[in-house]
Parts: structure tokens; sequence; C-alpha cells
């Protein structure tokens, strides 16, 4: 029998460990996949993640110069709108459009109430030296939406005053306090546990709850719903109903569509509040565009 030489046994077993090496290798090659929220085959290059294998909602070609189009968005689910609060909020139906009129009268307690209600309370949360003028007071708010709202052909970004109506009936301001003019931590400092304060045109909320013993119906690190924007999408907290953490697929606006405790399953597009700090250690509600059209609030 004639012996391998020492030459052919170290080229064998070379062979084998490269053949190991490789085949190890092989089990996971890390690609980069590219978000593809309208659905179209072509991923978003602006949003990617890396993985084994494709991930869902993701694809391998970065060529969509315009992922913000969804082929559906779903219906606004009519249950959301058992959370508005009754005494400021009146909701109409009215064919393909919703109509939410609102007083603009939380139904929580403030140290921004006039001492002589009964919702009043001493601060809490505000630096009260940072506390703006005036007390929460009745005003006028009217927003109408389609009940199928969806996405427009690019975004919109939102304007200085209400930018949505809350749940509790006061309205959703964004992350300026005036023309180009930042939201700021010393005018966040007077802030009510509500992330609300008062302005030229009365009480409204920049920011997510504070989590205090008096917050007992403010969203705050969950998936309450907050209220609905001037586009017609609705607004959640952080969390995500479907799986009860932070969900991890949104777009630029912090939205996605999903099923939610209002929806009885079905899925469709609304938005969250982004679970990431504005200035110090406060979130802001909503400081980005608008995916949808927005209609004016008046």
């Amino acid at each position: 029998m004639k012996v391998p030489s020492l030459l052919t046994l170290v080229f064998v077993v070379s062979s084998l460990l490269f053949s190991s090496c490789s085949s190890d290798e092989e089990t996971c090659t890390e690609t980069t996949w590219y978000q593809d929220s309208d659905g179209d085959g072509l991923g978003n290059p602006s949003v990617s993640t890396t993985s084994c294998t494709q991930p869902s909602g993701y694809v391998a070609d970065s060529n969509d110069d315009d992922d913000s189009i969804a082929t559906s968005t779903g219906s606004t689910p009519v249950a959301a709108f058992d959370e508005f609060n009754e005494d400021a909020v009146t909701v109409s139906f009215d064919g393909d459009e919703i109509t939410i009129e609102s007083n603009g009268l939380p139904n929580h307690t403030s140290p921004y109430w006039s001492e002589s209600n009964s919702l009043y309370i001493a601060p809490s949360v505000a630096n009260e030296s940072q506390m703006s003028p005036g007390t929460i007071s009745s005003t006028s708010y009217t927003l109408t939406v389609q009940a199928t709202p969806e996405k427009a052909s690019s975004t919109s970004a939102t304007g200085l005053g209400a930018i949505g109506i809350a749940v509790t009936g006061a309205p959703i301001f964004n992350d300026e306090e005036g023309p180009n003019i930042a939201l700021s931590a010393n005018v966040a400092s007077g802030f009510d546990y509500a992330g609300a304060h008062m302005g030229p045109t009365g009480y409204h909320y920049h920011l997510e709850a504070s989590n205090v013993t008096e917050n007992t119906t403010l969203s705050y690190d969950d998936e309450k719903l907050v209220g609905i924007l001037q586009d017609g999408f609705l607004l959640y907290g952080r969390k995500c109903d479907a799986t009860s953490d932070h969900p991890s697929d949104l777009d630029a606006s912090g939205g996605h569509i999903a099923a939610t405790q209002h929806s009885d399953g079905e899925e469709f597009y609304h938005y969250h509040i982004i679970n990431e700090t504005y200035i110090g250690s406060y979130i802001l509600l909503f400081g980005v565009d608008l995916q949808g059209t927005p209609n004016t609030i008046m």
C-alpha cells in the first residue's frame, strides 16, 4: 500500500479545514435590507437593517425615491372615538367624512385651571416661576377628516397652532413655541404633568405626560390613544398594542400599519409617539412631518 506523502496529508487536512470554515460562514451571510413601506418591491435607501434572512417589510433593492405612498392605509376604526372626552368632544359621521368638534376643556387636573375649579391642583411637576399666564377656559376647535385617510405623495411639515385634537378635548401642538422658535427646556419646565401649558390660543399639549400619581388617564410609555392629527391619522402612545412593546417598524413620522385595541384585528396606518427624548427627559407628542394631507383645524 502506498503511504501518502507528508505534503499530501497537509493538503488534505487544509482542504477539510477550509471546507469546514466555508460551511460555517455560509450559515449566516448578513445582507442589507431596505424598508418597503409601500409594498412596490423597492426599498427606502434611508431606512435599512442587516440580517441573514429577509425581514418582513424589507427588500434588497434600495432604489425607491418615494417610499411614503401606501397602496392601502385602512379605515380609521370608529371604536377609537369612544375614547374621546364626551364632555368636551362631539364626533359626527357624514358619509366618508368624520368631524371632531371640541371646546378644548380637558377632563384631568392641572395647575392651569382656575383655583375655583374642582380640577385645580397645585403644581406637582411644573416650575411655578416658569408657568405661562392664564387659566383654562372654553375655546372652539373643529377638524373634519376622511374616514379612510390616505398617505400623500409627499409629507407636510406641521405649523404653529393646533395640529391635532387629543382624547381629552385639548389641542395637540408640535415642537415650536413661536415662528422658527423651537420649544426649549426652560419653557417646558413650566408645563404641567400633562405636558401642557397656556398659550395665546389657550391650553394645549406639546409633550408626553409625566409618570406621576396625578396622571390617571393620559398616555405614558404605553399603547393608549393620544388623539387624532390633522391629516386624519390617529396618534397612539409609545407602545404598540399588537406587540405590547415599542414598535421597531415605524417610518420617519412614527407611523406604521398594524392593528390596535380599537380595530378588532384589522390593520390600519396610525402614528405612535416616537420613543426618543427631545430635550432633557422630555418626549414630544409629535414633532415630525405629517404623512397625510393636513386639514385645517378651525
